[in-house]
């Protein structure tokens, strides 16, 4: 039995789609930050799986690194932001983010 780029594919697709629902419908912004990394994580196997398949090319490869590299700094500017945000609000629900200074 041989697992199949579609198999990759839909797979990436619900992670893709939890992701884009967990950020969309959450008001926690933590929770929608992981929502983020989620779906960057769906397109890390989309590349992977067609490297994968083609493996005499490293494209894939090197479109993951840059992927991984782009999400460790969201990562980082984003829970900066959330704890500026809880330090002035006391919360870190989105509603409550229209501004961070008082």
């Amino acid at each position: 039995m041989s697992i199949g780029v579609g198999e990759y594919l839909a797979l990436a697709s619900v992670l893709f789609g939890t992701g884009a629902v967990g950020f969309l419908v959450r008001r926690n912004l933590l929770i929608q930050l992981m929502s983020i990394e989620l779906m960057l994580n769906a397109v890390n196997v989309v590349w992977v799986a067609f490297n994968r398949f083609y493996p005499e090319r490293h494209d894939g490869q090197i479109m993951a690194f840059f992927v991984v590299a782009i999400a460790a700094a969201e990562a980082a500017v984003g829970l900066a932001i959330v704890i500026s945000l809880y330090r002035l609000r006391k919360t870190v629900e989105t509603d409550k983010a229209d501004a961070l200074r008082h």
